[in-house]
């Protein structure tokens, strides 16, 4: 074979692969648009973190996943969540420096260099799994979800822990690893010990600074920038060692300079209680905070603007009966920079409701949550509840129990048709599923279907069906020595569907 022979082919080789890249990746020009053909297919691999459950020897947790049946998965995958090392603040194993705690060096890989044994690992789509531990030593978990088990998969973190800071029930629905958080609600506070964890999933560390702002803007911190956090591991930074500040409402913004964590703040009072408080939905015009229980003794909305420019907002509650204004509390002004807070009392007076923050002339990206109260003196609980993205296609929260889950949903801007289904029980029991409408405005503590025969926990799944934006909390309650322990969690979209253009070879986009 001559040197002519051998050109021909090798340009032939070289045009073969540049068509076949340009009818994937060259734009439509016909007006049509590969969006109109683009077809809704499932995620092939998620990724979840889960932090350090608890510093408390009493402390109890579960773990429990779970994996909607989605069409068109085929029949292959699984999930499995693996323990993380914890880190000190040299980034080696042994005595944290932050936190005091023991840490571990199992991370995700043993000593030997292999994967470490799974915590958990799912078994089929639509049935529960859950797993138990105990005591101060449990580590954060990274795990990771392919083929059928992919779409949808979410993962609780539940613990209760019977006495002393932060007692009381706390849960958190473990989080995909992102660069970017905002956590409304903070406190450095003389009865408050806030904890931000940053669990790193990857095989790589990550760099991350941690940013905080106060009732007078930026606050000065001494350790907050340039984080690192080892690959696999969870590192819990105290706030009060990043400033000397003491002040009850804080927003905490984690920004990742490199590689990505899941994050969440462990919200610990010496009276009060104790839960997680999870990140609020990316700054917007128009937030909306689902799910208050009806019973909440005390609410506190606390916000932040985050840009340039100050914000004002209408303050409107979603109750049963539709949207009403708490007395003395028509609008909240938030000067840029700021945190601001609005002690609204016991605004629910008996009925579930959520808040709705709309702007009331110009549009200015805020976030938000609110911190709920519960129970009377030394019974008081808390927990907190974040802005949160709407409940879109599909959405799912477990951990539900037959005693002590109520399911709350709004509709804020218009009526809405929703599917919501139980999954079968970790230990038995057969799905039931059950349609509602919610109309425009209002807030409903539905009354969600239970698995027939159930025995363990289950899953709730809420599907939109036609209407308007739905908006979505459960609160679990376990009432134990005359504290009303409890907990909520949003529901948003799980994102278990993404858009797959129909790409196919087209020899014209060489002639352009």
């Amino acid at each position: 074979m001559n040197r002519t022979t051998l050109s021909l082919i090798a340009g032939a080789t070289a045009l073969a692969a540049v068509t076949g890249f340009a009818a994937v990746t060259a734009p439509d020009t016909s007006g049509t648009g590969t969006a109109a053909t683009a077809a809704e297919l499932p995620v092939e691999r998620t990724s979840l973190t889960c932090p350090t459950p608890s510093l408390s020897d009493l402390a109890e947790t579960t773990y429990t996943s779970f994996t909607p049946v989605t069409r068109g998965t085929g029949g292959e995958g699984r999930a499995e969540l693996r323990p993380a090392a914890t880190e000190s603040t040299d980034g080696k194993t042994g005595k944290d420096g932050k936190t005091g705690k023991k840490t571990s060096d199992k991370g995700g890989k043993d000593k030997a260099g292999t994967a470490a044994k799974p915590v958990l690992a799912a078994k089929e789509p639509g049935k529960p799994v859950t797993v138990d531990d105990s005591g101060s030593e449990s580590p954060a978990l990274v795990g990771t979800a392919d083929g059928k088990f992919a779409p949808g998969w979410t993962v609780q973190q539940t613990t209760e822990v019977a006495a002393g800071t932060g007692r009381g029930l706390l849960g958190v629905t473990c989080t995909a690893p992102d660069t970017d958080f905002w956590f409304p609600g903070a406190s450095t506070a003389a009865d408050r010990t806030d904890y931000v964890h940053l669990v790193n999933p990857d095989d790589s560390a990550a760099v991350v600074d941690i940013e905080l702002y106060g009732r007078d803007g930026a606050l000065e911190t001494t350790a907050g920038e340039g984080i690192t956090v080892a690959p696999h591991s969870d590192d819990p930074v105290l706030l009060s060692t990043l400033t000397t500040e003491k002040q009850d409402n804080m927003t905490v913004h984690v920004s990742v300079r490199s590689g990505r964590v899941g994050a969440s703040v462990q919200a610990l009072d010496d009276k009060l209680g104790g839960d997680w408080l999870s990140a609020s939905v990316d700054p917007g015009g128009s937030v909306v905070i689902p799910g208050i229980p009806k019973d909440a003794t005390a609410v506190r909305l606390i916000a932040f603007a985050p840009g340039d420019a100050d914000a004002d907002l209408k303050v409107r509650l979603s109750s049963p009966s539709g949207q009403i204004t708490p007395a003395g509390h028509e609008t909240l002004h938030l000067k840029a920079g700021m945190t601001g807070a609005v002690d609204l009392g016991d605004v629910m007076r008996g009925e579930p409701g959520s808040l709705v923050l709309t702007p009331t002339d110009r549009s200015v990206p805020v976030v938000a949550a609110v911190r709920v109260v519960r129970g009377k003196g030394a019974g008081q609980e808390t927990a907190f509840i974040p802005a949160t993205r709407p409940v879109g296609t599909r959405a799912t929260v477990v951990d539900n129990r037959a005693k002590g889950t109520t399911l709350s949903l709004t509709a804020p801007f218009g009526a809405a048709k929703v599917k919501v289904t139980a999954s079968a029980g970790s230990e038995g029991g057969t799905a039931a599923s059950k349609s509602f409408t919610i109309k425009a405005g209002t807030t409903q503590q539905i009354e969600a279907p239970v698995p027939s025969g159930v025995k363990g926990t289950y899953a709730l799944t809420v599907e939109s069906v036609s209407g308007g934006e739905v908006h979505g909390a459960r609160t679990l309650t376990e009432g134990k020595d005359g504290v009303s322990a409890f907990t909520v969690q949003t529901l948003s979209d799980d994102r278990g569907l993404v858009a797959v253009p129909d790409a196919e070879q087209d020899l014209s986009v060489l002639q352009k």
